[in-house]
């Protein structure tokens, strides 16, 4: 019986395996946005005009870039916290012998519909990301042939 129950708890520690790999690339990716905010804030007192404006436009960007990974990393957490619930219950049921199909269907489609979410936050923060690394078309000098 024990040897079933850990057969079948391997399944979700599997996705718990996959949630960290996308946390740690997350984290990366966050201290990194946070360490070009740092830059930022310390320029934002030094620079006046075009210049300012430029800097705290691309400060907007990345605040709301900085929300949109930390909800992103929010769900990835408690998805894979219900994934180690899922476990949980797995082995309960095993020692039990108790009836908790449905228990651990609800709670590993719950994870999976966490980290769905948190897959959204990603994109849209990779989204807001590469709509602020496009160059302005005013650089481009579209008008001109050459």
């Amino acid at each position: 019986m024990i040897a079933e129950t850990i057969q079948t708890a391997l399944t979700p520690v599997f996705v718990l395996v996959a949630i960290a790999s996308i946390l740690n690339f997350l984290t990366t990716r966050l201290g990194r946005v946070v360490d070009r905010s740092r830059d930022l804030q310390k320029r934002h007192g030094e620079t006046s005009g075009p210049e300012h404006d430029m800097i705290v436009c691309e400060m907007r960007v990345i605040d709301k870039r900085i929300e949109l990974t930390g909800r992103a990393i929010l769900m990835l957490v408690l998805s894979g916290l219900s994934i180690g619930a899922t476990v949980v219950i797995l082995f309960l049921q095993g020692f039990t012998g108790t009836d908790l199909e449905q228990v651990v269907a609800g709670v590993f489609i719950l994870s999976v519909a966490l980290l769905l979410v948190g897959l959204v936050l990603f994109l849209m923060e990779t989204r807001e990301a590469s709509a602020s690394l496009r160059i302005p078309a005013t650089y481009l000098e579209l008008d001109r042939r050459l």
